[in-house]
């Protein structure tokens, strides 16, 4: 049922990115073509229509990337707390794949929306030779990973990939759980809902800092380090901080989903 809940967000959302992107990649190339020739010619006419297409391209990135944030939100409020809600909650899914689905799928919209931009970019500065010498210099250093750390490399990559697909789903989560508990009162559901954010968004903070504290007075922290200096190499040590910073992000996710998930299944109170 999770295959098919992805298949359904993948088309409602596919309707509106991909658009969007299709504007970002237009936009870019006649950025692309303002900055090599209209912006230099002596028309007056010619210099503020390369403006406008400079301009069309950088609102065009903050659109896709505002976008990109505003559906994910969008989609998790009008399936489960509006009034679709009443349809979606019938259908033979749990609570736990509703949320996996929104969370699977805006994850990667938020990723292909940096390779869109990314894309975008390449387009609006290309030119050929600092397009080969980009490229030159990008396999070159590919080159030296792979010569000097091997394994290493291809395990940092694999683990900043994951890093960035928890973080993506802890930003959500957190979006997810100030919209459920929001929406569990009976009144003023959407100014509740911003309410409890930004209550999140101190909690954290705030526990955040005390975490910080408690370490930095802790026992943990100073064998943490001569952990590092002593007996880890730079690699290894490279690899325990990803290891502990994907744990720490899989935790601080891991609360607002039992959050979410327990007032969409106790508290909810549809419109």
């Amino acid at each position: 049922m999770l295959i098919k809940l992805m298949k359904h967000e993948f088309r409602a959302t596919g309707r509106v990115m991909g658009p969007l992107y299709l504007v970002l990649l237009v936009t870019a190339i006649g950025a692309n073509l303002s900055t090599r020739g209209l912006l230099e010619t002596n028309s007056s006419f010619l210099n503020m229509l390369g403006g406008l297409l400079v301009v069309a391209f950088v609102f065009a990135i903050m659109g896709v990337c505002l976008m990109s944030l505003v559906l994910m939100v969008q989609r998790f409020y009008k399936n489960l707390l509006g009034d679709e809600g009443y349809v979606m909650f019938t259908l033979p899914a749990s609570v736990h794949q509703q949320v996996w689905s929104k969370l699977i799928v805006s994850a990667v919209w938020f990723a292909a929306t940096l390779l869109a931009v990314c894309a975008a970019g390449t387009i609006m500065v290309y030119e050929v030779g600092f397009m080969k010498a980009f490229f030159h210099g990008l396999g070159e250093v590919f080159r030296q990973l792979t010569a000097y750390y091997a394994l290493n490399g291809t395990a940092l990559v694999l683990e900043f990939l994951l890093l960035c697909f928890v973080t993506c789903c802890a930003m959500c989560l957190q979006f997810y759980a100030a919209m459920a508990v929001g929406h569990s009162f009976p009144n003023h559901k959407g100014l509740m809902s911003v309410v409890f954010f930004f209550v999140f968004q101190f909690a954290v903070q705030l526990m955040g800092s005390l975490l910080i504290v408690f370490l930095d007075e802790s026992p943990f922290h100073r064998w943490l380090l001569q952990l590092t200096d002593w007996q880890l190499s730079g690699m290894a040590a490279t690899h325990l901080l990803m290891i502990v910073l994907i744990f720490g992000v899989v935790l601080y996710g891991a609360i607002f989903y039992v959050v979410t998930t327990f007032f969409l299944k106790r508290h909810l109170n549809l419109e």
